[in-house]
Formats: structure tokens, C-alpha cells, sequence
């Protein structure tokens, strides 16, 4: 079995790289973080223009039809250069809500406005704090209208439509919960931003009062459905954060070496080699299970529900261990604004609880092992 990206596939991430780096340099982060444009709309142009948005969505539906192991190249250099745009939202969990669960209506009225960054997508599933569950929605779908608020919502206040749970039974079963595709430029919605840790990922608070919305799915299959999706986001969003563990590592090392201390590069201090060690250690790990997850969800193997919860718990640790370090190693000049270290501080952070918390999907990934060891 072989676990490492094809000649063609690598071929595809120098390109991206090389794409990235000339028109998303840190420089273009900091205009997104320090400005009020909420994302970059020339890089998301961009992607667009090179196929990037596209890559997983099939031909028929306007994208490359390449394939999620192609998603996952792309994600992690989109990682690695802290893309300010709303690829996570509209990629990992609109798009993919849209070819597990979508009509060929709605897959042709939005797939194609995706793969041509003509439309933004998210996912509406949260209400307050509280990780991915059945009983924590509350939202109400009766009648073909919603009623409720959901926050936060990922790049909510910037997308034009939005995948939603929503409770259409009362008995306080998985079953109750449905999904529903919105437009969120119709009427019943209003959208007020919310204030967070990484400006460069916007959230949202999307309130609905009798908002007309069309099932995605069948009724009472949204929680099943709901599980895909995150499952294929978690995978997906480890790469990115691969990405970004690896360039926090490398940026570190870059300024061990460079920075002289006593006559010496600090680099080479006991103290600060063991800590690039390791979050060497910590991202070649997360690799390793993101590559794992690449596989079952390339395959749609039985083994993938166990994959992308081993691939996030991982990948999480790792994007947050290497971005601190990062600071640690440059010592105060980390904590400044003019460093770029807390960019990627705050999308580490950001980025772990997107999906829900990291104990949830270690708990996921227990209960996954038990269930399949108990069958």
C-alpha cells in the first residue's frame, strides 16, 4: 500500500506553492487582518482561475474532477501560506454536503458557482458553545421555513448560501435533525459578524425567522449526512493544518539559525534544539495520520470514520505545538505584531474548534475503535 502522493499530485502542490507564495505572501495576510475586507477577493479569484476551488467537484458540475487527494494537496499548501480566504467553509463543508447529500438540481445551481468562486459557501451548525450533537440543535424547521439563530457560523457574514441543521422531530433521536440549503441573500435572514480570534476567518451570527429553505437529503438523514461531512472536513482541514505546523517549524528554524546570541546562532542551544525537535516529531506525526486520511477518504474506505478522527486529533495538536514554539524560539520579538508568528498562532487556535473541540474527536476516535472492535 502506498501511502505517498503521485508524481502528478506532487507536481500540483509545486504549482500551487508557487501560486501561493507570489500572490498570498504574508504581506497580503496582513492586509485582510489589518483592513476591513473581510477575504482576499483577488486570491479567491485567483483559485478559481487556476482550478483550485474546483479540484474535488466532478466535470459535470463545472469543477476539474480530480479527486479529494488532489483536495488535500491544495489544502495544505492553502495552509501553509494562511490563505484570508473562505476556502474551508465553501470546499471542505458546503461543497461536500452538496455532492454526498445534494439533488442534480441543486448540485448544477451551486457546484458550478463554487468551482468558479462565483459563490461562497458554510456550514450552519452550531448554536453557542457546545460540540457537534443532536440535542444541541435547536433550530426549527416547520412548514418549509427555519426558525432560530446559529453562531458561529464560518465566513457567515461574506456566503451566499448555507447548508443548515435543523430539528423537524421532537423525540430526541438522530433522527429528528434534517438539512436544508438556504440562500442567504433571500429574505428572512439577517447576518451580524462576530468578533474572533483570527479576523483573517470570519464568524458570523446568522439569525432565521421564517426563512424559506429546501431540504439537502432526505428528512431525518441530516445527522448521518452531517457525520460524512465532518468526517471529510476533518481529514481536509488536517492537511491545512499540516501546512501550517510545517511552515510555523520552518520558520522557527529559520530564525534559530539566523539570530545570533552570546557569538553564537541560538540555534545552536541545547534548549532551543530540543524544542525544534520537537515539533518536528509532533508535525511528522500528524503527516502520517493526515496521509492515513487521505487514503480512506480517496477509497471512501470502511476505516475512515477511525482515520479522520486520528487525522484531527493529530494534526490539531501539531498545528498548535509548532505555532506556539514558533513564538518561544524568537523569543520577544514573537509576541510583536510585526512578526508574523501570531498569524498562524491564531489560525492554530481558530482552527481547533472549527470542527468541534479537540476532545470531541478524541472521544469520536474512542468510540469509533469500540464500536469496530466490538462488531
Amino acid at each position: 500500500m502506498n501511502f505517498d502522493f503521485s508524481d502528478d499530485q506532487k507536481q500540483l502542490r509545486d504549482q500551487a506553492r508557487k501560486f501561493l507564495a507570489e500572490k498570498c505572501p504574508p504581506k497580503a495576510v496582513r492586509v485582510v487582518l489589518d483592513g476591513k475586507a473581510p477575504y482576499d477577493k483577488e486570491l479567491w479569484k485567483g483559485l478559481a482561475e487556476m482550478g483550485f476551488l474546483g479540484v474535488a467537484i466532478p466535470e459535470e458540475f463545472g469543477g476539474a474532477g480530480a479527486g479529494h487527494l488532489e483536495l488535500c494537496v491544495i489544502a495544505e499548501e492553502m495552509g501553509r501560506a494562511n490563505a484570508p480566504v473562505p476556502f474551508s467553509s465553501t470546499v471542505y463543508l458546503a461543497a461536500e454536503a452538496l455532492l454526498i447529500a445534494g439533488s442534480d438540481a441543486q448540485k448544477k445551481k451551486w457546484l458550478p458557482a463554487i468551482a468558479s468562486g462565483e459563490a461562497i459557501g458554510t456550514l450552519a451548525l452550531f448554536e453557542g458553545k457546545g460540540n457537534p450533537s443532536p440535542k444541541n440543535v435547536k433550530l426549527i424547521a416547520a412548514n418549509g421555513a427555519l426558525n432560530g439563530v446559529k453562531k458561529p457560523v464560518a465566513d457567515g457574514a461574506i456566503a451566499d448560501f448555507a447548508v443548515v441543521a435543523a430539528r423537524t422531530g421532537s423525540s430526541g433521536r438522530e433522527n429528528d435533525i434534517s438539512l436544508f440549503l438556504v440562500d442567504l441573500k433571500a429574505g428572512g435572514v439577517e447576518v451580524k459578524s462576530l468578533t474572533n480570534l483570527d479576523p483573517t476567518r470570519g464568524q458570523a451570527e446568522i439569525t432565521f425567522r421564517e426563512c424559506k429553505a429546501e431540504p439537502l437529503g432526505a428528512a431525518g438523514e441530516g445527522w448521518s449526512i452531517l457525520t460524512q461531512v465532518l468526517d471529510r472536513a476533518a481529514v481536509l482541514c488536517a492537511f491545512e493544518q499540516v501546512g501550517g505546523a510545517d511552515r510555523a517549524l520552518e520558520m522557527g528554524r529559520d530564525y534559530a539559525l539566523d539570530r545570533i546570541a552570546f557569538g553564537r546562532q541560538i540555534g545552536s542551544f541545547q534548549a532551543v534544539k530540543h524544542m525544534l525537535a520537537d515539533m518536528y516529531v509532533s508535525a511528522t506525526l500528524a503527516r502520517s495520520n493526515s496521509y492515513y486520511g487521505a487514503w480512506a477518504l480517496s477509497t471512501n474506505a470502511a476505516e475512515l470514520p477511525e482515520a479522520a478522527a486520528a487525522a484531527r486529533i493529530s494534526a490539531t495538536q501539531a498545528f498548535q505545538h509548532c505555532a506556539k514554539n514558533n513564538i518561544q524560539v524568537h523569543g520577544g520579538m514573537g509576541f510583536t505584531w510585526e512578526f508574523d508568528c501570531h498569524m498562524y498562532y491564531r489560525r492554530a487556535n481558530a482552527m481547533a474548534l472549527g470542527l468541534g473541540s479537540l476532545t470531541y474527536w478524541e472521544d469520536q476516535l474512542i468510540d469509533r475503535m469500540r464500536k469496530k472492535n466490538a462488531a
